[in-house]
């Protein structure tokens, strides 16, 4: 729990960032990602190439896919950065799908806390449901001929990221009031149990006494 809230905050606050970027300079920040990829590809290929050349000398560990995987990847790693616009008709679909998949496991969360009777639990679902509506809208992407496009998506991320605070703050209220009604349920046993361990040893003695 505590490695899912930790990744869900630093996962809003990257989106924060990210949609300032797309509200304030759109076009940079395309540009920006699309290189990235681009890199990033580029370098996977590359290293594939150089696995295939320093595994040539044996055929064992030699694989013919190594250089057709290097080539096709270096190569559109190169498309990728020479044709940055078309990241930007991928990066709507690619958010939604993500955000979906984080209200999913928000509206998840949702449910355990209405089983262990926490108040958060309609605010958390609530949270996830209209999280879920924004993923859905990036995924189907309305605002194809919009203008400004990536400012009106900016807006739904940073909205998301937003919620997405709100509701992982929310659970971990709920976590840590879960998680202190338990240690004080233990304790209260082993108190109980060791007042009875007691008890018996009290008991056995007296019949020995007697």
């Amino acid at each position: 729990m505590k490695k899912f809230l930790k990744s869900s905050i630093i996962t809003s606050a990257i989106l924060i960032v990210l949609g300032v970027l797309l509200i304030l300079q759109s076009e940079t920040t395309i540009m920006m990602i699309s290189y990235i990829i681009g890199g990033v590809l580029v370098a996977i290929g590359a290293l594939a190439l150089i696995r295939y050349v320093k595994n040539g000398e044996s055929p064992a560990l030699r694989n013919e896919l190594d250089i057709v995987y290097g080539i096709v990847t270096i190569i559109f790693g190169i498309i990728i950065v020479q044709n940055y616009q078309a990241i930007a008709s991928i990066i709507p679909a690619v958010i939604g799908i993500a955000i979906i998949i984080s209200s999913a496991g928000k509206l998840n969360y949702a449910f355990q806390l209405r089983e262990d009777e926490s108040r958060m639990w309609k605010t958390t679902m609530v949270i996830s449901i209209i999280s879920t509506i924004c993923g859905v809208i990036l995924l189907f992407n309305p605002f194809k001929a919009a203008l400004g496009i990536m400012k009106i998506i900016g807006v739904f991320i940073i909205l998301y990221a937003v919620l997405d605070l709100v509701s992982t703050v929310a659970i971990r209220s709920s976590v840590i009031k879960i998680q202190k009604a338990v240690e004080e349920t233990i304790s209260d046993a082993e108190i109980i149990s060791e007042e009875e361990s007691k008890s018996k040893k009290r008991k056995k003695k007296q019949k020995k006494d007697k």
